[in-house]
């Protein structure tokens, strides 16, 4: 019955990133789905329990389009930088810190910084600290910085992850 579920959470995830309905995407991402599910549901990285609770749906839903924004606004920062004459960044490395504690939501935490054009997740610890590479650092305050790059992901991973 778990299998089912993976699979069934995994195409349904393949859906809304291809959003296409075309037979040959379909079939790949049929299999692609079929063979994770197959290699990864025997040691899930998600309790049973969690994956029949339909509001993590809603919120990993409503996190897709808060990425796609963050993205939009960095994206944006980012091109100002490069086109503005002076080139106004000052790059560096700082330390956030995040409370949640699974590796999954951490994962998935460090891999949404990255992909928000102007930062990048170098290395995340045990204790829940992450150095970031960031294009125009602010602040070297671990708080103030957590504040900055972190709060906006984690208030809603915790709500999918935890």
């Amino acid at each position: 019955m778990s299998r089912v579920i993976y699979f069934v959470v995994a195409f349904a995830f393949w859906l809304l990133l291809t959003l296409s309905l075309e037979w040959d995407r379909l079939v790949a991402g049929a299999v692609v789905c079929l063979l994770t599910t197959m290699i990864f549901a025997k040691n899930p990285m998600v309790k049973k329990h969690k994956l029949l609770q339909p509001k993590r749906y809603f919120w990993m839903l409503y996190y897709v389009f808060l990425l796609l924004w963050e993205c939009l606004k960095a994206n944006l920062d980012v091109a100002y930088r490069v086109l503005h004459p002076a080139m106004p960044i000052h790059p560096g490395i700082v330390k956030v810190r995040t409370s949640l504690k699974s590796d999954l939501a951490r994962t998935s935490l460090a891999n949404s910084i990255t992909m928000t054009p102007g930062t990048l997740s170098v290395d995340i610890t045990d204790e829940g600290e992450l150095y970031i590479h960031w294009i125009n650092v602010k602040t070297q305050d671990v708080e103030e910085a957590s504040q900055k790059i972190v709060v906006v992901f984690e208030k809603i991973l915790k709500r999918i992850f935890e």
